[in-house]
């Protein structure tokens, strides 16, 4: 069984950036696509960025595009994500898990918040 846990998040002003790192227990977290999810207070989550099992393929959704950047270890089993830029709307628990079913059983997130 795989186990997630995710660090990284903070406070930020706007224009700022963090890095985001997903530490995951078990060997077939390289056999599989990951991505980062947000869950923004009072919505429901929704995912944010994938990478590819071989880190050759990301996909992001269009308000990070630029900004974001997933990157993955498979010999640390640790997905990243760089966010730069940071906007209030940004403002959120954000989650790893398998792409696109997220299959493992959910991490306690890592929060982040980001000031006007």
């Amino acid at each position: 069984q795989v186990q997630l846990v995710e660090s990284g998040g903070g406070l930020v002003q706007a224009g700022g950036s963090l890095r985001l790192s997903c530490a995951a227990s078990g060997r077939s977290f390289s056999s599989y696509d990951m991505g980062w999810y947000r869950q923004a207070p009072g919505k429901e989550r929704e995912p944010v960025v994938a990478i590819s099992w071989s880190g050759r393929i990301t996909y992001y959704i269009d308000s990070v595009k630029g900004r974001f950047a997933i990157a993955r270890d498979n010999a640390k089993n640790t997905v990243y994500l760089q966010m730069n830029r940071l906007n209030p709307e940004d403002t959120a628990i954000y989650y790893c898990n398998a792409d696109p079913s997220p299959r493992y059983a959910w991490g306690q997130g890592t929060s982040v918040t980001v000031s006007s």
